[in-house]
């Protein structure tokens, strides 16, 4: 199964953050699934740490080294996401994560996130166990 897996759940995968469900961990951890992560989430880390509104145990390309350590792969922003958002109704207001939203529908892939605000978009299959 291919995951989207948001800033957040993302955040809390790597830190093992203890608000992450068990099951979704294993999920993450299952080597059977693609685990996927927008670069938009690693943009949004990288300005929300040099504001200093997010704190995190380690630096953002250790973060990286991280993603890619435990067999993850990045999902750059391409023009058919964009084109996806220029469509999508503006319920969410968090611009990272309706690029996500955007991603997820034009790859139609699972999106791992705690956010319910994703569950509006009819769309979007969101898990969160």
């Amino acid at each position: 199964m291919r995951l989207l897996i948001d800033t957040q759940a993302f955040i809390w995968f790597v830190e093992n953050n203890k608000n992450l469900p068990t099951a979704i961990k294993k999920e993450l951890e299952n080597p059977a699934n693609i685990i996927i992560v927008s670069i938009a989430s690693l943009w949004e880390m990288t300005i929300k740490m040099s504001l200093g509104k997010l704190k995190v145990n380690c630096e953002i390309d250790v973060m990286i080294e991280k993603l890619y350590a435990n067999g993850f792969e990045i999902l750059p922003v391409l023009p058919e996401h964009i084109i996806k958002l220029s469509t999508l109704k503006y319920i969410h207001r968090d611009p990272f994560d309706r690029i996500i939203i955007s991603q997820a529908l034009s790859e139609n892939i699972k999106l791992v996130s705690s956010d319910e605000v994703f569950d509006q978009y009819s769309k979007v299959t969101r898990i969160w166990k």
